[in-house]
């Protein structure tokens, strides 16, 4: 499998200037929004995100000014809205380090994501397009709206991959649909390369919460996180719910219905879990995600910068094959 260093060679020098942008923006001199931001930095992620809006950039056009504005404005919607979630969750850790929940507690957490969704607005304002500054704003309630449904099912008796995969589509594919469609406006792409990539991100971040999902039930991944953690916190993903659906019982529905009311004990997830390996869940939503990513690939067109085709292709390979 490439690495995401790998993957970013031919925008090697946009992501330098995307970072010191992203530095900068975070600097402050309120103690606590220093001591804050400079936690952000240190748990930092593997910048796919932005990674994913520069070769986009580059695949309809090229990084300019702007595009590194939307770059960073949508990596602080979307670390605002982590900051907003550990809460949400009371988690302690975010990536291996403390959260900012841990830290300082809920109120003061919440006024950090606060303050990271308005310096948010301000780059997509500095993106110089009233469409960016529209579809971040719709993105954050896509976002928000998908946590509300995912909450909302904890009463739910429903067994659904229908509704499984319209959560994702609102927390996750929404994001990196965004992501890509934006880097390829404003390099001025062409309609039909910005629809393009406007659908490889959906379908990419797809991709991205299905590997997310099948984490959970194996304990030998490298996130950090325990199997069954998902349903210690009462979300219920694809593995589980295709075993439910073509094998379950009476018994393990239950079990089920328990794990989204958070009254499940430790036994019954593990049982679940295990349940979910034995009966096919695992491959079949490896099956799912290879759909998903062939469809990504199909969208690339082969006229494009070799190097930046190269690059999406690994990227796409990249979030399937992760280990962590």
């Amino acid at each position: 499998m490439d690495s995401l260093a790998t993957i970013s060679r031919p925008i090697k020098k946009e992501l330098q200037a995307f970072n010191s942008l992203f530095e900068r923006t975070l600097r402050h001199d309120n103690p606590i929004l220093r001591l804050a931001c400079g936690q952000i930095l240190q748990s930092r992620g593997k910048q796919m995100r932005p990674i994913l809006v520069l070769l986009a950039a580059r695949y309809a056009g090229a990084v300019n000014a702007d595009v590194l504005n939307a770059a960073v404005a949508l990596e602080l919607l979307h670390t605002a809205s982590l900051v907003h979630d550990d809460v949400i969750d009371e988690s302690d850790l975010r990536r291996g380090k403390r959260s900012i929940n841990a830290m300082f507690g809920g109120k003061v957490a919440v006024l950090v994501g606060d303050f990271l969704f308005s310096r948010a607005l301000y780059h997509a304002a500095a993106s110089r397009s009233a469409e960016v500054v529209d579809w971040l704003s719709q993105l954050g309630q896509t976002l928000s709206d998908g946590e509300l449904q995912q909450l909302s099912r904890t009463e739910s008796t429903e067994f659904s991959e229908e509704a499984y995969y319209a959560i994702v589509e609102k927390k996750t594919s929404s994001l990196f649909s965004l992501c890509a469609r934006m880097g390829a406006h404003l390099a001025g792409g062409l309609a039909p390369d910005v629809l393009a990539m406007r659908e490889f991100g959906s379908l990419t971040g797809t991709c991205f919460q299905l590997r997310d999902d099948i984490f959970d039930y194996d304990a030998s991944n490298n996130t950090g996180k325990p199997t069954g953690n998902d349903m210690k916190e009462g979300k219920l993903t694809l593995p589980l719910l295709h075993a439910l659906l073509t094998q379950g019982t009476g018994e393990l529905r239950q079990m089920a219905l328990r794990v989204r009311q958070a009254e499940a004990s430790d036994e019954e997830i593990a049982r679940l879990v295990r349940f979910a390996r034995e009966s096919g869940g695992i491959d079949y939503t490896f099956s799912a995600m290879r759909g998903f990513s062939d469809r990504a690939q199909a969208l690339l067109s082969p006229s494009k910068d070799a190097a930046i085709l190269q690059s999406l292709r690994q990227y796409v390979e990249f979030v399937v094959q992760r280990d962590a």
